[in-house]
């Protein structure tokens, strides 16, 4: 996940730190990325480990100098990539760019909130450092992948979803009907709020039912639960070895005539002939 390809400046010095900060097909720009993403890791880290109070009561110093280190060297990365973009105010407010802002905004934020009153503002504003983990998603090329086959069965997990919200209203308001306000259910909201605890197989247990025909009512509720599941998990699966495939090719083998090639292969699945140029290139 790179910044757009017209946002590469046309020569220059420019050119040459956009190589090195967007793209990771040059040895500096490997580089790069890689100690980018110990940065981002270690950063995290520092955010995780200054929330335990006891790590922070002995190491609270080494780790608000460590904290400031890391923000400093994130709010140059940032100035460094508003520099080398053609067009510095498009990428300030892409998704990219936002979470670098994030990343080092709520560090220099808590310096301009005063009283010790606001100290509660202030670990809140500093807890928000963790978005820097989102910086990550931009070196992961595989979530591409995860993303596409998200994207492309998003109609069908919409429609899934879509059921699954008619189901929870519809057992909702039958619990409603079978328990009544006696045993919990105070109203159809409370009951809808049960079903899906209850049909995600969560199980809080701060609502039950009490009588017979609603704990059967729940047990079919339950095991309805492990079905469900499985059904967004098999269209993303399904879209993922598709994506995994890759695109088809569109010409059939010479010798048997079977179709559906992959886009670069070379000889035929079926047969083993020689696929042609056009089929391949």
């Amino acid at each position: 996940m790179t910044a757009p390809f017209d946002q590469k400046p046309a020569a220059g010095w420019r050119r040459r730190v956009y190589e090195m900060v967007f793209e990771a097909d040059t040895p500096y720009g490997r580089w790069f990325d890689l100690l980018l993403i110990w940065a981002i890791v270690a950063s995290v880290a520092v955010v995780v480990l200054e929330s335990v109070a006891a790590i922070r009561a002995r190491y609270g110093s080494a780790l608000t100098a460590a904290e400031w280190a890391f923000t400093l060297l994130f709010t140059a990365e940032y100035l460094v990539r508003l520099a080398c973009v053609r067009r510095p105010a498009r990428y300030a407010t892409s998704f990219l760019g936002a979470v670098d802002l994030l990343a080092i905004a709520p560090t220099y934020l808590s310096l301009l909130v005063p009283g010790a009153q606001a100290l509660v503002v202030i670990r809140a504003l500093r807890v928000l450092r963790i978005f820097r983990v989102l910086k990550l998603t931009a070196y992961l090329q595989e979530s591409r992948v995860l993303v596409d086959a998200l994207w492309a069965g998003r109609r069908k997990i919409g429609v899934f979803l879509l059921a699954v919200l008619t189901l929870l209203i519809v057992i909702g308001s039958v619990m409603y009907l079978v328990e009544g306000e006696a045993n919990g259910f105070t109203d159809i909201p409370t009951s809808v709020y049960w079903a899906v605890v209850t049909l995600t197989t969560v199980g809080y247990g701060d609502i039950a039912p009490r009588t017979t025909l609603g704990r059967a009512l729940s047990a079919v509720v339950m095991i309805l639960g492990y079905t469900i599941i499985a059904v967004p998990t098999g269209i993303v699966t399904a879209e993922l070895s598709r994506a995994g495939r890759g695109p088809a090719g569109r010409q059939s083998c010479p010798g048997c005539g079977t179709g559906g090639h992959d886009a670069d292969a070379k000889f035929c699945k079926n047969c083993g002939t020689r696929l042609t140029e056009a089929a391949t290139g």
